[in-house]
């Protein structure tokens, strides 16, 4: 049984997003970002519908949080993130200071890791968490526009 505040929880929320962005022909990636145990805003890419290269998931999940917080730095913050974060989004992660970082894919051709680690020093990192799920969405999403 599930722990209603495990990280498969909160990640399933980010796969949520993940969907509703796959549903707007958006690349399929999804966050959250939850403070003690709340789920304080959820986001998922929206580049196209904004017509803004900066409208990706963690940015505006980073926005709506620190909105909903009062506070630009989510030091006892968590993000949520269905494929590891791009260099850009990284770096803005390390600006708030956001306390833990979980992804559940990794991005070798345009993840942040590829640059070595521009989170926060003090950010701790997970991976892994629905791995297989998130990597099979973005798999499929990307067949598709081959097609």
């Amino acid at each position: 049984m599930l722990s209603l505040y495990s990280d498969e929880t909160f990640m399933k929320e980010a796969f949520k997003q993940a969907q509703y962005a796959l549903e707007e022909g958006e690349i399929p990636i999804g966050a959250i970002v939850v403070c003690n145990n709340k789920i304080l805003a959820k986001a998922y890419n929206q580049t196209e519908k904004l017509n803004d290269v900066t409208a990706h998931a963690e940015m505006l999940a980073i926005t709506a949080a620190a909105n909903n917080l009062g506070n630009k730095y989510l030091h006892d913050c968590t993000l949520y993130v269905t494929v590891e974060p791009c260099p850009m989004c990284a770096g803005a992660l390390n600006w708030s200071q956001i306390k833990r970082v979980v992804y559940a894919t990794g991005d070798p051709k345009r993840g942040y890791r590829r640059f070595g680690n521009l989170l926060h020093p003090k950010t701790e990192l997970e991976t892994g968490i629905l791995q297989h799920e998130c990597a099979n969405l973005m798999t499929s999403f990307f067949q598709n526009k081959r097609i």
